[in-house]
């Protein structure tokens, strides 16, 4: 039905997901609690904002939200998917779909995520790779993800920077602070002599020896991010801690990943990586070096079909791209002004949805979405991307060790793009990309 996700099935049955229900059910077409879902998902659409510069874009727009809200359980963060082997909360997915709701307005939503994400956090500052709904950790053998402490604090200080009532936005900045700091201190105390945190799982979720960008590049985000919500809050020690913290490993960054062309890991050989990216807009101001980086990985990461891979060192099937990493080539493309680039990703990205329009996490050699649809990571992400064109979105900005932000180039001209409407559906039982034993997968 449309701008809901209640679905009328070809014989005119409605198919739709009960508030506070997990499981589906299929109803008459009068049935009056299908028909008051879709009434109030169009109402909650209505509170906010949908990006797009065209009706094709507003509809991905639209749908993509739609998918988010869907996977968002009333007072828990967003779920990965929803197939059971995907419904668990990543604080790195959530805390991208906390800045897609921000980012459209829905606010309650954002600080919903957050303020989930800030309760089950570890007294080191650090989360568990993945959560129950109910916050309790998926006890699977995964080591803690250094990258989430950024990119939750990237989205803390997203939610709170975009947030037009301020009374609100303070209140909500200083309630999600102690989190923040907690992350920032975790963040600050993991950098090595050389000024990198050490090596571990990154969103790949298999572990690097040496440090790998996947970690460094969130966690100079998540530090500026922290340091810029110290200085708002007039945490003068705090603030200059984590920007010091910030430019010295940007200065790592320059000397162990720049001068090689910014590739997966220090490792030798580990070739490019599609996180890049997160050395670029929204996450930090542009860079012609990492700008030249992101068209080089680029041409050595597209798959057969036209998509994107990780990285070169990716050792599942070749002729599959992942639906997260060729956003995030949008999202940066996007965000820095580069239209024609990111039109073509979006376009790509359009053109192999399932059957009902949404976000596989995979596309299969063949051209066929694989995995689970939606994915709330890419949903989350080119929603982000789709409100880049309507105007600037903001940069954590780099402070110096007076206290005073460097100043940031001009932001770029909106961008125009095309993408069809999406949808939500399950498409097949494969594994999150994660390549972990069956036995703990996705």
């Amino acid at each position: 039905m449309p701008a809901s996700s209640v679905l009328r099935l070809s014989d005119d049955r409605l198919r739709y997901l009960p508030a506070s229900s997990t499981d589906p059910v299929t109803v008459s077409s009068d049935n009056p609690g299908a028909l008051a879902v879709a009434a109030e998902s169009r109402k909650w659409l209505g509170r906010g904002t949908v990006p797009g510069t065209n009706a094709r874009e507003r509809q991905v727009s639209e749908r993509s939200l739609l998918d988010l809200r869907l996977l968002t359980p009333e007072g828990a963060a967003t779920l990965a998917g929803p197939d059971q082997r995907w419904a668990y909360v990543w604080p790195r997915d959530a805390s991208f779909a906390a800045a897609a709701f921000a980012a459209t307005e829905h606010h309650e939503e954002s600080y919903q995520v957050l303020d989930f994400l800030a309760k089950v956090q570890k007294t080191n500052g650090t989360w568990a790779a993945r959560y129950h709904p109910d916050g309790s950790p998926v006890a699977d053998g995964r080591a803690p993800q250094l990258d989430s402490a950024g990119w939750f604090s990237w989205a803390a200080w997203y939610a709170f920077t975009t947030d037009p009532e301020h009374e609100r936005a303070d209140i909500q900045m200083r309630t999600l602070w102690p989190g923040v700091r907690a992350a920032a201190d975790a963040m600050v105390d993991s950098l090595g002599p050389g000024g990198l945190p050490p090596g571990g799982s990154d969103y790949w979720e298999t572990p690097t020896l040496g440090p790998n960008l996947g970690t460094a590049a969130p966690v100079r985000a998540g530090l500026r991010s922290a340091a810029d919500m110290a200085t708002k809050l007039e945490r003068e020690d705090d603030a200059r801690r984590y920007s010091e913290a910030a430019a010295h490993l940007d200065a790592a960054i320059q000397r162990q990943f720049a001068s090689r062309g910014y590739p997966r890991s220090t490792r030798f050989g580990s070739g490019a990586d599609a996180a890049v990216n997160f050395l670029a807009p929204p996450f930090a101001p542009r860079d012609a070096k990492v700008e030249k980086a992101v068209e080089e990985a680029a041409s050595r990461l597209a798959a057969p079909n036209g998509g994107m891979l990780p990285g070169e060192g990716w050792r599942q099937d070749p002729s599959v791209s992942w639906t997260p990493e060729t956003a995030f080539f949008a999202l940066s493309a996007s965000a820095s002004g580069r239209r024609k680039e990111a039109r073509r990703y979006l376009m790509w990205l359009a053109d192999h949805r399932t059957s009902l329009g949404s976000f596989p996490e995979k596309i299969d050699g063949d051209g066929e979405p694989q995995a689970a649809a939606p994915i709330a990571w890419t949903s989350a992400i080119v929603v982000l991307a789709l409100a880049a064109e309507q105007k600037p979105l903001p940069i954590p900005p780099a402070y110096k060790f007076d206290g005073k932000p460097n100043p940031s180039p001009a932001p770029p001209a909106p961008l125009g793009g095309v993408l069809l409407g999406v949808a939500f559906l399950v498409v097949a039982n494969q594994p999150r990309w994660y390549p972990v034993p069956v036995s703990v997968r996705p």
